[in-house]
Formats: C-alpha cells, structure tokens, sequence
C-alpha cells in the first residue's frame, strides 16, 4: 500500500467517531456546579451577557466565587437581574420566535388579577397547564378555562391530545373543546377575565365580532378582556403574506380598536410587543431591531405585537 494511502487509513481508523444521538443521551450531564471555579465565571459571562468578563467583574465577582462566598447559580441569578441582560443584550436575529415570547410573558404578569378566567386558545403543546399559567400569570385564581378547538381541528403545528383538568400552583384548570365563537355553555357575567393571547387573528373578522360580543356578555360588569395578536403595519413590513397561513386577518391598531370599542369595551391600556420604531420609519423590516426590541411599550401602533386590555363598563 502507498504511504499516502497507508496514512489515510490509520487516519481514517483513529479518528473520532461522533456518537449516536442515544449514547449522548444516556451520557452524565454536564454538571455547571463541578467546573473549575474560573471556567464557570467565563461561561455565565459568555451565555448570558455574550461576552467576557470585564476586569471590574473580575474584581468584584471572580474572589467571591473563589471564597464560597458566591455560589455559581447565585452568580447567574446576578447576571439575570443586571440591566445589561435584561435591556441590553441582544438576542440574535433567528431568535424572533424566542423575543416575541419573553414580551408576551411580560404582558401576560401585567394582567389584572381575577378570579375566574376564559382563556381563548391558550392551550400548552405539552402542559396540561396552560399557556397563561407557564408564561407567568401572577395571580391566584378559583378557576381558569381554556376554550379551544378539537385537536383534529387545528393546525399541525398547534395539535395536540385532549387535556384533563388539572391543578396547577395558580389553581384549577380546565378544558372546553370547541370553537372561541361559541360561549353558549358558559353563562352572562360568569368571568372577571378573558385572555386571548395570539388567537383573535386565526378567525375572521366578521367571528372575531361574535367573539368580541360573546366575550362582553360573559364578562362580570368591570371585568377585562386582553388581547395579543399580530400588528399587521409591522408584519407587512416583514412579508406581504400573513405571517402564518393560518392567520384569517392581521389587524392594525386602529382596526383592533375599532372592532373591541364598536363592541362596547372601554380601552384600558393599549400597549405593543418588540418595538419596531425604525422599520416602520424606514419602511423596511429590520429583523434585529424587532428581535432586540423585546418588552412592553407604549406605542402600540409601532410594535410588533399589539397588546390590548380593554374592561367592559360597569363597577
């Protein structure tokens, strides 16, 4: 055999071989807690602020570590409260889906607190929880709700088995399989919340009026509805199709307005998801200022989200 040859093969032979995915399952976790005391401090810098420490971190921190004194969890737990990680470290642009989710969670803790609550289309893919509980609503409840349609119909990608009632830590949670344009089961006055969180826009605007409808006369005089949905002065910015095929309609902030005050809601706080201010002035998407832009604002016309709690008029 020609040495060239004869090399390739004891190459060949002695190279690593990347195991199957099932060995790499079963193999022992990689433990934080047990890498030199150094290495963990440059690893929660470069995962959670994206970059190394800086010498006043290493100052301040790294003999703290040394010590005992801090703890590697209690030192993440420092770096997810600083302003650098929560306002200042940017997500990467194929991170819209994961941005768009944190704001929606902030929202969802700024919701008011009640005592029964309908949640439309807030099925979990994989709790029996629900959506609103796992995203962080605060409060304690007597009962929550989730109305959605039969897994069979819904889209692939939001299917799944039938969920039993359950109690969470928040309190219990039930399921009730059918569209959100019928409220018949549930009677007037019966809820001090609704939530429809990214679900009005996969009905027609002429069901999402049933829905407005039906959400004012199961709500209790004084109770609120709050909505998440798309902003569609955004999304056409970002394609000239709806962002999902299985959205009927994306609504503008005045189209969204429009159609819960014609209903007869009063406009409590009338926020916006992921801040697309340039993209709009520019009139071009900019995928890494939506992206960066995750949290609650004001301007809810020039988000991506809207982000909507309107109160029906009462006590």
């Amino acid at each position: 055999m020609p040495a060239r040859a004869a090399r390739r093969a004891r190459n060949k032979a002695s190279a690593w071989v990347r195991p199957p995915l099932w060995k790499l399952a079963q193999a022992r976790p990689f433990a934080f807690a047990h890498v030199p005391v150094e290495l963990s401090f440059r690893l929660a810098y470069n995962v959670l602020l994206r970059r190394e420490p800086d010498p006043d971190a290493v100052k301040t921190y790294l003999p703290r570590l040394v010590s005992g004194e801090l703890s590697r969890q209690d030192l993440v737990d420092h770096l997810r409260g600083s302003d650098e990680f929560i306002a200042r470290t940017p997500m990467g642009p194929a991170a819209l889906g994961p941005s768009l989710h944190a704001s929606r969670c902030d929202f969802i803790r700024q919701l008011p607190p009640a005592h029964r609550i309908l949640d439309l289309g807030g099925t979990h893919t994989a709790n029996p929880w629900g959506a609103l509980v796992l995203m962080g609503y605060p409060y304690d409840f007597e009962a929550l709700t989730i109305v959605d349609l039969p897994p069979d119909e819904r889209h692939p990608l939001y299917r799944t088995d039938p969920f039993e009632p359950v109690t969470t830590w928040r309190g219990p949670v039930s399921y009730s399989y059918h569209s959100m344009t019928d409220l018949s089961s549930f009677a007037d006055e019966s809820f001090d919340l609704v939530y429809s969180g990214q679900s009005i826009e996969h009905v027609t605007p002429q069901d999402a009026k049933i829905v407005a409808n039906e959400v004012l006369r199961v709500l209790k005089p004084g109770g609120f509805f709050a909505v998440d949905t798309p902003n569609a002065a955004v999304t056409r910015l970002q394609s000239a199709e709806f962002i999902d095929p299985d959205h009927e309609i994306e609504y503008t902030a005045g189209e969204l307005r429009d159609l819960l005050t014609s209903t007869g809601f009063v406009v409590s706080a009338e926020l916006g998801l992921n801040l697309a201010e340039r993209s709009l002035s520019e009139g071009r998407f900019i995928l890494e200022e939506v992206v960066g832009n995750r949290g609650v604002f004001r301007r809810a016309d020039r988000c991506y989200l809207l982000a909507f709690v309107v109160a029906k008029p009462g006590d």
